[in-house]
């Protein structure tokens, strides 16, 4: 299962029913879990640590030192979590003393040419497009949708179950359960198909419309419109989701 042709790091922890191709480099302080396929040419560097029935294909590079210039060799790590899917080519830096870790977790798709940047965070189940480009300590919910071609501004979080469309830039935050896009990047309505493909009733669904009806459409301010939320919608864990993300977004929501 392992290629001879791979360099394994003597101090490097291997578990299972890890399949290793050639030309594969992993490093000392590495820790990987079972039932891991690693395709040819991939690096697996110092302070990586990866879970259970990951493929990782060619040319990807995990556990990288961060491309901040305040990062001084301190002790940090780049987390992967299981059965994630890490297409060619994908970066995903280590953490810098801002968080000391970087995270990627369960179940997810980064396809060719993502970067993932130090302390960013990506939850489970999200779908990142090709060369997508994720800076520094953002924070992605589970069950995101992103185009290719996205570049997302370091400490911005996108909500879960969102869509956002390919080639956008965003600078600001973007709420749960939408739809962003056009130029500059905006709120396009509520990921309607995406929701109904994760079950969500059609009471949660309109639920949800109402919530962003007040926010994006009444032409009330942010804080007014947060408060008629909460006057006149129930108080469902969705609608506490999105008024929590806005009410501590610190960067401001697209508009």
């Amino acid at each position: 299962m392992i290629s001879p042709l791979a360099y394994i790091h003597p101090e490097a922890q291997i578990g299972n029913n890890v399949e290793i191709g050639p030309f594969v480099f992993i490093d000392r302080n590495v820790v990987i879990g079972d039932n891991n396929k690693i395709m040819p040419n991939v690096n697996i560097l110092y302070g990586t640590r990866i879970g259970n029935g990951n493929t990782i294909f060619p040319g990807a590079v995990i556990g990288a030192v961060p491309q901040d210039l305040k990062f001084k060799g301190e002790e940090t790590t780049a987390e992967v979590g299981d059965n994630n899917l890490i297409r060619e080519n994908v970066t995903i830096n280590r953490g810098t003393a801002a968080k000391g870790k970087t995270i990627v977790g369960n179940n997810n798709l980064l396809m060719e040419g993502v970067h993932v940047a130090h302390d960013a965070h990506v939850g489970n189940g999200c779908i990142i497009g090709n060369a997508t480009k994720i800076a520094g300590e953002i924070v992605i919910d589970d069950n995101a949708i992103i185009s290719g071609a996205v570049l997302i501004h370091q400490f911005c979080r996108v909500g879960g179950y969102v869509m956002i469309q390919g080639g956008s830039r965003s600078s600001k935050d973007v709420p749960p359960f939408i739809i962003a896009g056009r130029e500059p990047i905006a709120y396009c309505g509520i990921n309607i198909v995406g929701l109904r493909r994760r079950g969500f009733s059609n009471e949660r669904i309109e639920n949800i419309h109402n919530a962003y009806r007040l926010i994006y459409q009444s032409g009330l301010n942010t804080s007014d419109a947060l408060h008629e939320i909460k006057s006149q919608l129930p108080d469902t864990e969705d609608i506490r989701y999105i008024t929590s993300f806005i009410s501590n977004s610190e960067r401001g929501i697209i508009r």
